[in-house]
């Protein structure tokens, strides 16, 4: 009902289930706030989880009881939220993201550009539709992102060509799912009935389709999804490893090395927060902290004797 994704619900289903586990499987609506406090302390003190992994519980525990039992009751705005530490991002200079995207090839390398090239989220790349890249404007437009938002952001030249020749090999295959009985995607929300059809059209298919023909959680279709997330993270990771970087770099940090340069490049602020689609401009300031010019970006007077 609440349009939640499917992550979501398996996670807060999980953390219910913990919960309820914890205290020897007593029924939620005989306990209160004094249960909730402990197995958050028992998470952070016996479990070592993080910070948000314990809200991320916190919020699963306060739907369970305020919309699944319909408890108002005033504690559940009373219980203290663990506090997030203040980190600074990964950021790599740009000979090691020239190094990193030299040892990818194929479709793990337009990934990986798009990733630093664009900005996107990894998920964001990877939900990409065809309709959704314009080729004449030079930009992506990305729906759906982090808070179910859209925005636009630039498609760069660098990838035109090898994304251009991977969207022809897609709509190959495309074409002969369709004579195989395939080829239909998931399109969101009530679309399917509006439009029967836009599942199957060329232009709703995955950008980064996946190899295999899987089940749908949901409806129990089999189609062919997007790729899983831990294919990049995996080309990633090794291709980090072959140049022997000693950063800890992942998907993400391509991202933090995009608003990173951007700002080195002398691009306002704002310009880069819109690219990243942050609603506060707070969090993008954070990466005026880790430009390549020492703390708080700014020179130190050793290099000026």
């Amino acid at each position: 009902m609440r349009h939640y994704s499917v992550r979501t619900e398996e996670a807060y289903v999980g953390w219910i289930k913990r919960f309820i586990l914890f205290h020897g499987k007593r029924h939620p609506l005989e306990m209160g706030e004094d249960e909730i406090t402990r197995f958050l302390s028992a998470l952070a003190v016996h479990g070592h989880v993080s910070a948000s992994t314990q809200n991320q519980a916190l919020c699963a525990l306060v739907f369970l009881y305020r919309h699944v039992l319909g408890q108002s009751l005033g504690w559940l705005d009373d219980i203290a939220r663990a506090k997030r530490p203040q980190r600074l991002p990964v950021v790599l200079t740009k000979p090691e993201v020239k190094a990193l995207l030299g040892a990818l090839e194929g479709v793990h390398w337009i990934m990986a550009s798009l990733l630093y090239g664009a900005g996107l989220r990894l998920l964001e790349c990877l939900r990409l539709r065809v309709k959704d890249i314009d080729f004449a404007s030079h930009q992506i437009l990305l729906r759906q992102g982090k808070g179910n938002k859209d925005r636009r952001t630039m498609l760069p030249a660098a990838v035109q060509e090898l994304l251009t020749a991977h969207l022809e090999h897609v709509r190959q295959r495309h074409q002969h799912d369709l004579a195989q009985g395939f080829g239909r995607v998931l399109v969101p929300n009530a679309l399917q009935r509006k439009y029967p059809h836009a599942n199957s059209e060329w232009g709703w298919q995955w950008v980064f389709p996946s190899s295999q023909i899987s089940r749908d959680p949901r409806s129990g279709e089999r189609r062919r999804h997007h790729l899983h997330e831990s294919v990049l993270q995996r080309a990633v990771k090794e291709a980090a490893r072959n140049i022997g970087l000693t950063k800890p770099a992942n998907c993400h940090t391509l991202r933090h090395s995009f608003a990173t340069h951007l700002l080195e490049d002398g691009y306002d602020i704002r310009t880069i927060q819109e690219l990243l689609g942050h609603q506060d401009v707070k969090t993008t300031m954070i990466y005026t902290h880790v430009l390549n010019r020492g703390g708080q970006g700014v020179y130190s007077p050793m290099d000026r004797l």
